[in-house]
């Protein structure tokens, strides 16, 4: 079922979408007015602990500071171009931006509470062999704003729903979230603050990786989210062929930072593995898979192959996934077997692709 938005955004050009400022900057902006650095966080409070949609609601606010937000700013989200309902409650939201370009992210129910898989980039440079994302290529970044907009959007949507809050986020959409690092982070800042932020708990959001080695110390300094990384092969040849990122950063290389990366008191980094047929799913890839994880406090997440147009690879039967969890599991490993959601509407992993329309 489709739900196209009957009020499309307008481009303002002159003005800045407000949510592209962190607090400091909002701040500075005040004290530069001469207005007292309080308001800043008057003016974040309304943003995103109340998600106001216009400067005139925020009603604590001086009539002058307000006057002065509308003049400067403006309060944008991604427009919700088609809004698509998979038979098992899955939603895909397909937002177009005043540029025109698109982007997908996927709204997954669980037991009592949703999920929301968020996208980073329009597009992705990383090329991974069984993603649809790539095919397209890079296009651009996600805004701080852009990202925060979908988490608003999902908000909104499982409010109207009634059923379950939307509790999770996974940075596991469109794009490498530690390409567009900046943004991600700042993002992460107002989605997790508890003052005037969205209030998530840093618990509830993972960021999911390719591999950028060379951000995974950024990333332990600046956040207190979880970890996942995006793995599929155990040996360099293997994820050369699946991940060209591998040819960056080596599976070894990968392995050496996980294993030092930061943990909290029983937190494990997860690991996904897409099983493809004839790749990476014999018992000896498993058993290979064992042995490279063990300098890491790890659990794995074993993702049967999602087919989509075009591609090369096919899902292995039911057994053989099975026999590879059984070897994870004989190891000692947590290994769950994650079958995606939303496969009839394209919104499952590695289906993502932005297209202007889902017809």
């Amino acid at each position: 079922m489709f739900k196209p938005m009957a009020i499309q955004p307008q481009k303002r050009s002159a003005k800045t979408d407000i949510r592209n400022l962190d607090r400091s900057r909002l701040v500075e902006f005040f004290k530069n007015h001469g207005m007292r650095g309080f308001r800043a966080d008057q003016t974040l409070r309304w943003l995103y602990f109340r998600r106001a949609e216009s400067f005139s609601e925020m009603t604590d606010l001086a009539k002058e500071a307000r006057t002065l937000l509308e003049s400067n700013f403006y309060i944008n989200r991604p427009e919700i171009k088609d809004l698509q309902t998979g038979k098992d409650g899955t939603r895909k939201f397909l937002f177009g931006l005043e540029d025109e370009n698109t982007f997908e992210s996927v709204l997954i129910p669980e037991k009592q509470h949703y999920t929301l898989c968020i996208s980073t980039q329009v597009g992705c440079a990383m090329g991974c062999a069984f993603c649809m994302t790539g095919k397209t290529g890079f296009i651009r970044n996600l805004s701080r704003a852009e990202i925060i907009g979908q988490v608003i959007a999902a908000m909104d949507e499982a409010e109207k729903r009634g059923d379950m809050r939307l509790s999770n986020l996974v940075l596991m959409g469109m794009g490498e979230p530690l390409a567009n690092y900046k943004n991600v982070v700042s993002a992460i800042e107002a989605i997790t603050d508890s003052n005037w932020g969205l209030k998530f708990s840093t618990r509830r959001v993972t960021l999911s990786t390719a591999g950028l080695v060379d951000k995974l110390d950024d990333l332990a300094r600046d956040t207190r989210i979880r970890l996942a990384v995006s793995l599929n092969a155990a040996d360099n040849a293997t994820r050369n062929r699946l991940m060209p990122v591998n040819k960056t950063f080596p599976v070894e290389r990968l392995i050496e930072a996980c294993a030092s990366y930061p943990l909290p008191p029983r937190d494990k980094i997860t690991f996904e593995y897409i099983l493809i047929k004839g790749i990476n799913d014999s018992k000896k890839d498993a058993i290979k898979l064992a042995g490279l994880l063990r300098p890491v406090r790890a659990k794995i997440n074993l993702i049967p192959f999602n087919s989509h147009p075009g591609s090369e690879f096919v899902r292995p039967d039911i057994d053989t996934i099975e026999a590879f969890q059984s070897v994870l599991a004989e190891k000692n490993y947590t290994a769950i077997i994650r079958w995606s959601k939303g496969t009839d509407i394209s919104a499952a992993c590695g289906q993502l692709r932005g297209e202007q329309s889902f017809y």
